[in-house]
């Protein structure tokens, strides 16, 4: 298509031969990347040919390296350029130490000279651990009434139930959630102690244990979404059972919440910003609103108006009236219906904070869910990186516009810092400016169009300057389940998802409170409830935290 209608006949000037060259440039690269394409799946086809033939494919080998010594890289990620070097200063680890005890160590006063002078004492700080048993014979008090032909015996105290202290239970969770150690290995850690315990045990301790902190864990994920009128959220693949399931992980500064379910779509994202409620629905003007947007036909719009509207239906009631009055609808249409009535009743309840707006990535199921949506500059950067120019020539294009790309983004970053009507019309004009440029490298001019097309969800920061410009906090919290996942291959039942999910968020939210999680769950397990709890600290945090100011309606 880039030769249609070429003739270089035609060529009679500078400029012309200029655009033909150009042509040919592109057309090069394009063709480099479909001869690229072809080989992988050609080379695929053939090993799986070899693979039914009984014989072997081409073995993996890594890729020849460059002229300049480098291999190929398939890493995309733009930290590189996105982060700003930071002088480092070291702090002093004595001052984070706490101190359990002290020791005046003398000089042997043999050694000393009849004229010796006392200076003082020299400091030495010098950190050590004790790893030992803490085993309790319970002798408890036994009456029995012979009037009342009943057993009075005292109980234990509140931690010991199941022959295992809370000082077991708190390891066995930080052991498995916070330092990825297998139900095995704690088994092996707990006998080199001294301890006899089995790794059925240790597999209760983490089933029924855990049970009263799913409630802790609940009561997080609200107030995590109450702190903020904006979250973020990420997705990554997850393993349950032996089958694909999906985690979403929602966070913002104050916590980080984990939700495991079978599926990634809307409905899904829509239950996790419901704190894993279960859906409801209700047709009303937000909802055809919605379906108007999503592209239903006019004729399917009609239909779903004349259902009862402004009634709150639980998802098996809407279902039901859905069979009954629109049976032949489409999976599609059906689908965005559900959604439509999914997303009204959420903005219509009060029971839960209702999320203003999601910083995310471009993937669909977390768009038309919130009154506005912040998309992530280093996910948009991504698609600048992964253009594999074959011509130095675009290469070097590719290269000065990134350089462009990145200055921008650290003006985006000084504006979060000062917000002035000033510089947020300034900074809207150099969008404008940046990404209309026409460079000649088609791909690259593909992908600068496609970051215009998204101006008003990237600039979302000129008007609330409390978000982030990226979303690698939700990608952080990915990263805690995945190395969980890599050591133990994920949970085998819902109700072990279930574990993961309260066990890595009181992990990873104590991390952003500064709690240390073994102290906070020894407090929980005994039930001495002394620590003061999570909830507690969001909400503190978030008082003075004042991320959501921008929210806030002008004083008059």
């Amino acid at each position: 298509m880039m030769l249609a209608g070429f003739n270089p006949n035609q060529i009679e000037d500078v400029e012309g031969a200029r655009e033909a060259i150009l042509h040919l440039l592109n057309l090069i690269d394009t063709l480099k990347v479909e001869n690229d394409q072809l080989r992988d799946a050609n080379q695929r086809l053939r090993d799986e040919v070899n693979r039914l033939k009984g014989e072997q494919g081409k073995p993996d080998i890594k890729a020849k390296r460059q002229k300049d010594g480098k291999r190929a890289s398939t890493n995309y990620s733009s930290e590189q350029e996105r982060r700003q070097p930071r002088e480092r200063r070291k702090k002093s680890k004595n001052d984070r130490i706490e101190i359990d005890r002290e020791q005046v160590l003398e000089v042997d006063r043999d050694l000393l000279p009849e004229d010796a002078e006392f200076k003082g004492y020299e400091e030495v700080i010098v950190q050590d651990i004790k790893i030992e048993t803490d085993n309790v014979r319970f002798r408890k008090e036994k009456y029995y009434s012979p009037s009342e032909g009943k057993a009075y015996m005292a109980e234990l105290p509140s931690g010991y139930e199941g022959q295992f202290g809370p000082g077991v239970k708190a390891w066995t969770f930080v052991l498995y959630f916070a330092m990825n150690v297998t139900e095995a290995k704690i088994v092996s850690f707990f006998e080199t102690v001294g301890l006899s315990i089995s790794s059925g045990k240790v597999s209760e301790i983490l089933l029924k244990d855990s049970q009263p902190l799913h409630a802790e864990k609940a009561e997080i994920v609200e107030a995590g979404l109450g702190s903020t009128p904006w979250q973020q959220i990420d997705d990554t693949g997850a393993r349950v059972g032996g089958e694909n399931w999906y985690t979403q992980v929602l966070c913002n500064p104050f916590y980080t919440a984990y939700t495991t379910m079978p599926r990634k779509d809307r409905l899904t994202v829509l239950q996790v910003l419901r704190g894993g409620q279960e859906l409801t629905f209700v047709l009303n003007e937000v909802a055809f609103v919605y379906l108007e947007t999503c592209g239903l036909s006019r004729v399917k719009q009609k239909a779903v108006t004349a259902l009862p509207q402004n009634q709150t239906l639980s998802r098996v009631e809407f279902e039901a009236l859905l069979d009954q009055h629109l049976p032949d609808l489409g999976p599609q249409q059906r689908r965005w219906i559900l959604e439509a009535a999914a997303v009204a009743a959420y903005h219509d309840q009060d029971e839960f904070p209702i999320v203003a707006l999601l910083l995310c990535d471009d993937a669909g199921q977390f768009k038309r869910l919130t009154e506005a949506l912040a998309l992530c500059w280093v996910h948009d950067g991504r698609h600048y990186k992964k253009l594999m120019p074959a011509i130095d020539y675009h290469r070097q294009l590719l290269d000065d516009f990134l350089t462009k790309f990145w200055a921008f983004y650290r003006q985006l970053l000084a504006y979060r810092l000062d917000p002035t009507s000033a510089a947020q019309e300034r900074l809207t004009a150099e969008f404008d400016q940046l990404f209309s440029t026409t460079t000649g490298y088609q791909a690259l001019d593909e992908r600068i169009a496609k970051t215009k097309a998204k101006k008003e969800d990237l600039l979302r920061v000129l008007e609330h300057p409390e978000i982030p410009l990226h979303n690698n906090a939700s990608e952080l919290g990915a990263r805690l389940r995945k190395p969980k996942e890599n050591v133990s291959f994920g949970p085998r039942t819902t109700e072990g998802a279930k574990v993961w999910d309260t066990g890595l968020t009181l992990v990873a939210t104590a991390r952003k409170l500064g709690v240390n999680i073994y102290a906070y769950i020894y407090d929980r397990v005994s039930a001495a409830n002394q620590m003061p709890s999570l909830v507690s600290l969001i909400e503190q945090n978030a008082a003075g935290g004042q991320l959501g100011a921008s929210w806030q309606p002008e004083p008059p």
